[in-house]
């Protein structure tokens, strides 16, 4: 049986997943509208993952014995300043979702809770990689600049992106 404890915080992490991919969408239509598809593809492929995340705890919520309690999704922003400004709010949420596993981690820890632990170390390793790849992303926007020609190649890289559903 779940901890009342472990599950109310794993309900809370859901709804931080799924605000994931609501920020995400947005991310992607304003990519979109501005002409950079590559950048909009890259953003719905963070769209898939983050709802796998998401069902991911759902499950876990469900197989040990809890009950998943949905929560409101905030409203995301809709604009932004630029190319760079995008990814270095979703450096910023990535960082935020990467504190929200640790706290969970903790938790998991004080209350002894073996499985959960377990079940988590998937998403500590998960956020490592959500950091790398975004931090390579804005690595490679200030080595392009102001380029147009360095950018719609950047595009047509994001653009061959795909999903791939999380192994356990």
């Amino acid at each position: 049986m779940l901890n009342k404890k472990i599950e109310n915080t794993f309900n809370e992490q859901i709804n931080k997943e799924t605000y994931s991919a609501y920020l995400y969408q947005s991310l992607s239509a304003h990519a979109k509208h501005i002409g950079l598809n590559g950048v909009a593809n890259w953003f719905q492929i963070q769209v898939q993952e983050e709802i796998s995340h998401a069902q991911k705890l759902y499950n876990y919520i469900n197989e040990r014995g809890g009950k998943v309690k949905l929560q409101v999704i905030e409203e995301p922003p809709s604009e932004f300043e630029n190319i760079q400004n995008m990814f270095e709010e979703t450096l910023k949420h990535e960082e935020f979702i990467t504190k929200s596993i640790n706290e969970l981690m903790d938790l998991a820890m004080n209350e002894r809770d073996h499985a959960s632990q377990i079940f988590l170390q998937w998403f500590v390793t998960e956020q490592i990689e959500e950091e790398d790849n975004v931090n390579e992303i804005l690595n490679t926007l200030k080595l392009i600049g102001n380029s147009g020609n360095g950018l719609r190649m950047f595009d047509k890289e994001l653009a061959a992106r795909v999903f791939t559903p999380p192994t356990v």
